[in-house]
């Protein structure tokens, strides 16, 4: 299959995936509360799906690997996720909602590694085919996860819209239909790993135990864990500590929506140069010290212009942390443990990070304030350190089978 007709292909999953996560996430809690929830029952189905996630996502990734069907479970799950977000609609009472909420949570989990799995096995081959003149250009990762980005301010600048005109009731509807749109745009992706790229052992046999078994894998996790465990002050205080030091509503969501768009920016034209440039453990080293001065200027100081500045920085400690973790994870799982290796990177490594992070946050900085930022600073210096021993061991997984 030729790149321009696979391009098009997964920039459509993209858009549809991340405009369901944008239609259905961020008004949530909302609807539950307008459903009858308090805000203590709210807080429950919320972290009750954070944890069904974590369990679902490694479980997809996995038969998914198994049955060399990362298409067909994707597709599955887009639609699992589809009929799950109108259980909320149906839903009544605590007990209701939260079976809606464990239901969605578990049918989403798997959408964004399974889709990244299967992009990056995509992007290798039309890179492959590129460097033998079969494909006249290549097949860019970045492209297709930029437009992800995009499509999730879309779909949260269309749940504000949507909202206003028909109640936060619509949302679930909305969502459903992106996700739908999702299912029925996976079934025309090409699939992944073939049955002969199975390691010896049999197919997803090691799984998940054979990646933690790789001391490349465990780098890479423990690097992204800090650096994205250590944005959890800041979205879960950065609003709050701008609006306490004068800041309006509207320049508050202007911060946020610029570092959003540096992270597209970084998917789309930034990150690919700097990547080639720094490598892989290169650009992991600058997002992790990008970090470092994000939350040293964000303890010291609310002044708009050092606040414009650092939200910039965001493409970097997001975006081009992403787009570096993603290069090592290519270059090192075999293409059968793909689905698997995306899976626990995502849930069990950045998932559980970000959840522990978000629980400590709250008591850091009712006990530091500003100062909790430092906290984070401190996160990111020890992804730093962590980073150079990635240069030196960025071997396969499948050489780790008899560490």
């Amino acid at each position: 299959m030729q790149v321009g007709a696979v391009l098009p292909r997964f920039l459509l999953v993209y858009a549809a995936l991340y405009a369901g996560y944008g239609l259905t996430t961020p008004f949530l809690p909302a609807l539950l509360s307008e459903r009858g929830l308090s805000a203590t029952e709210v807080g429950l189905v919320l972290a009750a799906a954070t944890g069904i996630r974590l369990a679902a996502g490694p479980l997809a990734g996995r038969v998914a690997d198994r049955l060399a069907a990362g298409r067909g479970v994707l597709a599955a799950c887009a639609a699992l996720s589809a009929g799950s977000a109108l259980l909320y609609l149906a839903g009544h009472g605590f007990s209701g909602l939260m079976l809606a909420g464990l239901a969605h949570a578990a049918a989403t989990a798997p959408l964004a590694p399974l889709a990244d799995a299967l992009a990056l096995t995509a992007a290798a081959a039309k890179t492959a085919a590129a460097k033998t003149a079969a494909e006249p250009f290549r097949f860019a990762y970045g492209t297709v996860r930029g437009a992800g980005s995009a499509a999730f301010i879309a779909g949260t600048l269309a749940a504000g819209q949507v909202t206003g005109s028909l109640g936060l009731a619509a949302l679930p509807v909305a969502g459903a239909i992106a996700f739908a749109a999702l299912a029925g745009a996976t079934l025309r992706l090409p699939d992944a790993a073939s049955p002969a790229e199975a390691p010896s052992g049999g197919r997803g046999s090691a799984g998940a135990g054979l990646l933690l078994r790789s001391a490349t894998f465990r780098r890479l996790v423990a690097v992204a864990a800090l650096v994205i465990g250590s944005h959890a002050v800041h979205d879960a205080f950065a609003v709050i500590r701008w609006r306490a030091a004068g800041l309006t509503p509207s320049t508050a969501s202007l911060l946020w929506a610029e570092a959003v768009a540096a992270e597209v920016l970084v998917f789309f034209l930034l990150g690919p140069p700097l990547l080639a440039r720094l490598g892989p453990a290169g650009a992991l080293g600058l997002a992790a010290g990008a970090g470092a001065l994000r939350w040293s200027v964000a303890a010291l100081t609310v002044a708009l212009p050092a606040l414009v500045g650092i939200q910039a920085l965001h493409g970097l400690t997001f975006a081009l942390l992403h787009l570096a973790a993603m290069r090592i994870l290519s270059q090192t799982v075999p293409p059968a443990l793909a689905a698997t290796a995306q899976t626990v990177y995502g849930t069990l490594g950045l998932g559980l990070a970000t959840a522990l992070a978000t629980l400590a946050a709250g008591p850091l900085y009712g006990a530091l304030g500003a100062g909790a930022f430092w906290v984070m600073t401190g996160l990111c210096g020890a992804a730093l350190l962590l980073v150079p021993g990635l240069r030196d061991r960025a071997t396969a997984v499948s050489d780790h089978r008899k560490d």
